[in-house]
């Protein structure tokens, strides 16, 4: 059985990330959507870990082969604890690709045996990101076609009743 983990801070998960999980679900075998810390955000979230985990499992919920955890260790460490032969990255434009192949590097050192696979988004997402979707519902716009209608609420009620979008 091939295990793959697919990792971010999903702050919060976006239709974007969730046409990346879905199509990793569709060629592996396990997916473990890994929650992680991103130190360089660390104090900017507007969800708990715990909250962006319970957002993607409401999101998967039909994906019998994906499964949500979180982490605040290393990449590399995690993928090799849960015995995942890949860590499967969504690039979204050609800017993204300049960090993630930076990351890809750095955990192929710590982790020979676990490959990196990018996977682009779909077309229809590229300029999505968690941030634009943050930044959108402060300013009261509509999010509903960025976002899954299962979690839609719960981000509209944070944001918009905090203003607080990190």
């Amino acid at each position: 059985m091939k295990t793959v983990v697919c990792p971010g801070s999903f702050d919060p998960v976006t239709l974007g990330h969730l046409d990346i999980i879905r199509r990793t679900a569709a060629v592996f075998d396990r997916v473990i959507v890994v929650v992680m810390t991103n130190y360089r955000k660390k104090n900017t979230n507007c969800f708990t870990a715990e909250e962006r985990a319970d957002f993607i499992r409401r999101c998967t919920g039909d994906l019998a082969n994906v499964t949500v955890d979180f982490s605040d260790g290393l990449l590399a460490d995690y993928a090799r604890k849960v015995g995942a032969c890949a860590i499967v990255k969504g690039l979204r434009a050609v800017s993204d690709f300049e960090d993630e192949f930076q990351q890809a590097l750095t955990n192929k050192s710590l982790a020979p045996e676990v490959e990196t696979i990018f996977i682009t988004t779909s077309s229809e997402y590229m300029f999505l990101s968690s941030s634009a979707v943050k930044q959108v519902c402060e300013l009261g716009g509509d999010i509903s076609k960025f976002v899954s209608p299962e979690i839609l609420g719960d981000i509209e009620a944070r944001i918009r009743r905090t203003g607080k979008t990190k």
